[in-house]
């Protein structure tokens, strides 16, 4: 697998203030800041660019944590002004443009298209936007390169720890990507109907689709911290069914699409409807999940 160089620039000097990401021969440029900052955003030479987008705030109702909106602009400046009246959900924005300012109102329109309907299949966050426009006509060239800028958006925007679109697939090929993935590991429990499939792919232990799980969550606690813990799953587990993850149908559940999940544990629990330590009982041809993790330290 190639490598990538990100260059990360801290314009105030601080982790959480003005920042900006590009990667190395790429005409892409990425502006992200906290809503607190975006009056210093606006005197930037990007916010008079055409471009795409983010508005991002928290949402304990979506897998992610995260709401979003997506949107163009001729200038980007004029709607983040807008924004800064009509929307209250946010408090950090991204702003993608082109460095060599050749980004035209066909391209971005295409390009929040293809990222709304990218966030709508990650399944990730709650999307504001009401609609999702239709796909622009593009020439096949400029087709072509357009989808090339989503793939390195699909890089950068990770590192800044913007998920919305993150997925398996590789934009533009409709292939799985390969890097960094784990043997695919199992978890079967027949007499529940369970047998889900999960790889940690890119760092994230993911659920594949067509994973057969419980249909509800069936745990119960007496301690109060499991009671406790036993509720946030519960809360997951309908979350996912009810936006579609998991598809229920009678007796039986199945996954409908990939899902990450922040720890294999929490993964199994929502497969097996129970508590589970994910580290043991996922499992490849390999041996435990928990030993494929410790490979090649001595």
């Amino acid at each position: 697998m190639s490598g990538k160089q990100i260059k990360l620039f801290l314009v105030d000097g601080t982790p959480g203030g003005l920042s900006t990401a590009e990667i190395t021969n790429w005409t892409g440029h990425v502006l992200t800041a906290p809503r607190s900052d975006v009056g210093e955003l606006l005197r930037r030479p990007e916010a008079s660019r055409t471009g795409v987008y983010l508005l991002l705030g928290d949402d304990e109702s979506s897998i992610g944590g995260v709401r979003c909106y997506v949107g163009e602009a001729d200038v980007i400046g004029d709607r983040l002004r807008y924004h800064l009246r009509d929307k209250d959900f946010w408090d950090r924005v991204a702003v993608v443009t082109s460095k060599d300012t050749n980004l035209t109102k066909s391209h971005v329109r295409y390009l929040e298209s293809r990222l709304i309907s990218l966030a709508h299949q990650a399944g990730r966050s709650t999307l504001e936007n009401g609609t999702a426009p239709a796909v622009p006509p593009l020439p096949e060239a400029d087709q072509s390169d357009m989808d090339y800028f989503l793939q390195q958006l699909h890089i950068v925007l990770p590192v800044l720890n913007i998920n919305v679109v993150r997925s398996r697939r590789v934009e533009g090929t409709g292939q799985v990507s390969s890097a960094l993935a784990s043997p695919v590991f199992r978890l079967v429990n027949q007499r529940a109907g369970v047998d889900a499939s999960a790889q940690q792919i890119d760092g994230e232990f993911t659920v594949l689709a067509g994973s057969a799980v419980v249909p509800q969550w069936r745990g119960k606690g007496t301690a109060e911290s499991t009671i406790k813990a036993y509720s946030s799953y519960r809360a997951l587990h309908e979350k996912l069914v009810s936006d579609g993850a998991i598809v229920v149908e009678g007796a039986t559940a199945t996954f409908s699409r990939d899902v990450p999940f922040p720890s294999p544990s929490t993964a199994g629990a929502i497969c097996v409807g129970r508590a589970c330590n994910g580290r043991v009982e996922w499992v490849s041809s390999e041996g435990t999940f928990g030993a494929w993790e410790s490979r090649g330290v001595s």
